[in-house]
């Protein structure tokens, strides 16, 4: 149920009007008038007095405004939301601007007012907030007591807890992140976790990330070292005997240093799965000849891989490389939790290639859950406080941060702009999965919704991936 203030304009000769109803099952709308004008017109057969009336009104809505209204749905018979009083973040800056929602796309208002004539049928007040495209997350091992790595006996029931929860902190899209683990529970899982579009519901699933088996031993952080393998035969042989097949899978972390890693990565990128370098012993070479083969990431920069050294800057290296190809991006996870990685070091990262920075959570099952002993795949890990610990060590594994923590935090550290933090949320993890065409902007005909219900209406109209984010 929703108030409106709108025109509603009507021929009239000698009426006086205190109410209307306008009342087209399923539809209802009932206003009061608030203010009128007076005007004579002039046809060619008599003068009529036109009373412009300014009605405020409810609405309850079960489908779109018909009968007397004038029609706007020859397109389609979806209502159509307009945002308003709100700062939108599109082409790289915060534009005060109305923001029009229809069957979750983002529609151009020009073709909308001269092609449809169209109008909105609900209108919501953001009250100068911001409003940005929905938060995407490329690594997230599972929370809320959810490990993904776990073959439970409700591996889809667990992921669709875990998209519920993280709806409230911003992200609509997600990508499942499985740990090292046994080739069974891989043969088991990822059949199991689907693609699937997101929803009042929960957040997507844009599809696997596979950290692991294919890493290095000396940077295995809170892998367990007896499930880490090697390349053979390299290439998809390799590939399938552990994971069973790749219907499923969105990314995979590997070391590039392996021996016949090539194969794997040129097949890998082929088929659309994006390559990370990650849990690696690499020199710069190494990972700049991955990069030539296809690999496009970097998984938790500065984490679990070789330091910066001046003589040999490693994969750190790669994002100032003069051998990266052409028109290509090499993107990068940081985990802006305020433990993984040192603000200076946040700082150095952004400023150095800012196109390229990809927030992501690292978050595991104990994220929204009290201190105490939990899971990571194989392995158990502590949470003391903010910190989760591999069991009796102090190997980090993983966090317990949320999605907008991480935003929030990589601002404050970093002393970038909003802009620059909820893209990198948002429009650079999109560009990294080639999916920049449909998520992570607020472009005309892009995925549009929020993360949030309407009442009354909710059972009919539902739009999601757009998240209203306060400063």
């Amino acid at each position: 149920m929703y108030s409106y203030s709108f025109l509603f304009v009507s021929a009239v000769l000698a009426h006086d009007w205190s109410t209307c109803i306008l009342a087209t099952p399923p539809h209802q709308l009932t206003a009061r008038v608030t203010h009128c004008t007076d005007f004579l017109a002039n046809t060619n057969e008599r003068s009529i007095r036109v009373r412009v009336c300014e009605l405020k009104g409810v609405f309850k809505c079960r489908g779109g405004i018909s009968g007397e209204m004038p029609s706007n749905k020859s397109v389609s018979d979806a209502p159509i939301t307009q945002f308003v009083n709100c700062r939108i973040l599109k082409d790289h800056k915060l534009q005060w601007e109305d923001l029009w929602v229809r069957e979750g796309k983002i529609l151009n208002p020009e073709k909308l007012f001269f092609d449809e004539e169209g109008f909105a049928d609900h209108k919501v007040d953001c009250e100068d907030k911001i409003i940005a495209p929905g938060f995407i997350d490329v690594q997230i091992n599972g929370g809320y007591g959810i490990d993904f790595s776990q073959a439970s006996s409700d591996i889809r029931g667990g992921v669709a807890l875990v998209a519920k929860k993280i709806l409230e902190h911003g992200v609509t899209s997600f990508c499942p992140t499985l740990v090292t683990s046994p080739s069974d529970i891989y043969h088991k899982v990822i059949p199991e976790l689907r693609v699937q579009d997101g929803g009042p519901e929960g957040a997507g699933v844009l599809g696997i990330h596979l950290e692991g088996p294919f890493i290095s031993e000396e940077k295995r952080g809170a892998h367990p070292p007896k499930f880490l393998r090697t390349f053979k035969a390299g290439g998809l042989a390799d590939l399938m005997e552990i994971y069973g097949h790749l219907d499923n899978v969105a990314m995979v972390t590997l070391a590039p240093e392996l021996a016949n890693s090539a194969a794997a990565i040129h097949e890998l990128s082929g088929r659309g799965i994006a390559v990370s370098l990650g849990h690696s012993m690499a020199d710069l070479s190494q990972a700049e000849e991955a990069v030539q083969h296809g690999a496009t990431f970097i998984t938790h920069l500065f984490n679990a891989m070789l330091p910066f050294h001046h003589r040999d800057p490693g994969i750190v290296g790669l994002l100032t490389s003069d051998r990266v190809p052409p028109g290509r991006t090499v993107y990068y996870g940081m985990i802006a939790d305020g433990i993984h990685t040192h603000p200076a070091a946040l700082r150095i990262a952004h400023r150095a290639h800012p196109a390229g920075l990809v927030l992501v959570t690292d978050a595991v099952m104990a994220m929204g859950l009290p201190p105490g002993r939990h899971t990571l795949g194989q392995q158990q890990i502590d949470i003391q406080g903010l910190h989760a610990y591999l069991t009796g060590t102090t190997t980090l594994s993983g966090s317990i941060a949320t999605m907008d923590m991480c935003v929030r935090h990589f601002r404050e550290a970093s002393g970038c702009t909003v802009e620059a933090a909820l893209e990198a949320a948002s429009l650079h993890p999109a560009q990294m999965l080639g999916i920049s065409h449909r998520k992570g902007t607020l472009e005309y005909g892009t995925d549009a919704g929020i993360n949030a219900s309407f009442g009354a209406c909710f059972n009919y109209f539902f739009f999601f991936i757009i998240d209203i984010v306060a400063y």
